[in-house]
């Protein structure tokens, strides 16, 4: 162990936020080294490559005041530890733990390395318990279940934030008395961003069962890279150490993306699609898999990523990527936020592929999946008459037509359009669609069972 924290003075290179440092021995990656400036300010960073006795360090704070000469470092021979405890929730830390709303250091449980690895496959249980987050786009049509990875895909200037603080407020799974906390991720957000979630979660009473890993704009680059890691190992160790069912919302995984790119072109590494590192698939999937439910443990970690897509193209890049990794999407859409619908989510692009798993009778309700599906053709048909009728006009519609046409712009009006306070119930959702179903002629209500019908169907 003397090895390994042996000091070094052979800082050969400084390029961007990285240091090349030479002659060292037994280096590993991901390895936390001590950095000590000439001016005796001391630093930390991370191991991100060894060729030979040559090792590449990412430094946390920045290479500002960083020289070759006067420059030493100590390899510390363990990883990047995130002290960990119950006494977490409630506060906000940075990427290593610290805290950042005034208070005093966590009295650690316990040191956990931050790289931790994805779940074992053959010991994942199955995800299949439903969890509300009262927002009716979600609950209804693309139902998020107690273990699931089910990213939000939104673009610049749409309210992602609102609705992640909405979800992050009022998310619970019906039913269960286990205990439940959010993490919360932020990752290159401005700092009135950052106040806004504090005080949204303050206001409402809900920052006692949160917990903030927070990374600001104009925080070094690097700590972007951490900061998700940092709150899934928390998620780790409260759901699998201590029962907790964990909802992990990171937000905004493009600033993670643009900091992997930045690293990698510091690194003077071939870039892949888009300057973006070839590697960043693994990179993601190594974050997305740390979701789930362990066979014998209590706990789960469910994961709401969210991203702001470059020019909102769902084909780039880092959407792209996380649609191959994630089990579907809530996509957020301009044109719906254009004309003042909050949240502003195009149902008909979204997708929870673990939605039938969680949905219906001691779960839901029994009639939940005919009503989604019948929700779903008929705003399906509906939409696209409203881009007919923008050619021939309404009056050349037919009757049946007609009907569809109402029926997705109420769909629009009472369904996907809630207060940003507004917490539904599942039954308030599946109400809402009912009494939509008395627009549509009783012929065309093929997806629903004839049961339901007679049960749950009012006539006006």
């Amino acid at each position: 162990m003397s090895e390994k924290i042996k000091e070094y003075s052979t800082v050969k290179e400084v390029s961007g936020p990285l240091i090349i440092v030479d002659g060292v021995e037994g280096a590993t990656y991901n390895e936390l080294v001590e950095i000590k400036t000439p001016e005796k300010e001391k630093r930390f960073g991370q191991v991100l490559e060894v060729a030979g006795k040559t090792a590449v360090v990412q430094v946390f704070e920045g290479t500002r005041g960083i020289d070759t000469d006067k420059t030493s470092t100590r390899f510390t021979g363990k990883g990047v530890m995130l002290p960990v405890s119950k006494n977490m929730l409630g506060r906000v830390f940075n990427s290593r733990g610290e805290p950042l709303d005034g208070g005093p250091k966590i009295v650690a449980e316990k040191f956990i390395d931050i790289n931790g690895a994805p779940i074992n496959p053959t010991a994942r249980e199955y995800p299949e318990d439903f969890i509300q987050t009262g927002v009716s786009t979600i609950d209804g049509m693309n139902t998020l279940v107690r273990g699931q990875k089910l990213p939000i895909f939104s673009g610049s200037g749409l309210p992602h934030n609102e609705l992640a603080a909405q979800i992050a407020r009022q998310a619970k799974v019906l039913g269960s008395k286990e205990p439940f906390a959010v993490i919360f991720a932020a990752m290159g957000i401005t700092f009135e961003e950052a106040q806004f979630f504090k005080e949204d979660f303050e206001k409402s009473g809900a920052l006692e069962k949160v917990l903030m890993f927070v990374n600001l704009a104009n925080d070094p680059t690097i700590e972007r890279i951490i900061t998700p890691r940092a709150a899934l190992t928390a998620a780790e160790y409260l759901a699998f150490e201590k029962g907790m069912h964990v909802l992990v919302i990171m937000t905004d995984m493009t600033n993670y993306c643009e900091a992997l790119r930045e690293i990698s072109a510091a690194r003077e590494e071939v870039p892949g699609r888009r300057g973006y590192p070839g590697y960043m698939y693994t990179d993601l999937a190594s974050l997305y898999e740390r979701a789930g439910k362990i066979e014998g443990k209590k706990g789960s970690i469910t994961q709401l990523p969210i991203l702001s897509m470059p020019q909102d193209d769902i084909t780039h890049p880092i959407p792209d990527l996380t649609g191959y990794i994630t089990e579907g999407q809530i996509v957020l859409s301009r044109d719906l936020h254009k004309k003042g619908v909050f949240p502003p989510v195009d149902v008909l692009p979204c997708l929870s592929r673990l939605m039938n798993k969680g949905i219906g009778e001691d779960k839901t309700r029994d009639d939940h999946s005919g009503v989604s599906n019948q929700a779903y053709a008929g705003y399906a048909e509906g939409r696209s008459l409203q881009d007919l009728v923008a050619v021939i006009g309404e009056e050349a519609l037919s009757e049946r037509d007609k009907a569809f046409l109402r029926f997705s712009q109420e769909f629009e009006k009472k369904l996907v359009t809630q207060g940003r306070d507004e917490d539904r119930s599942i039954e308030t959702t599946l109400g809402i669609c009912w009494e939509m179903f008395n627009i549509l002629p009783k012929e065309e209500l093929k997806r629903l069972k004839q049961p339901h019908i007679e049960k749950y169907l009012k006539s006006d």
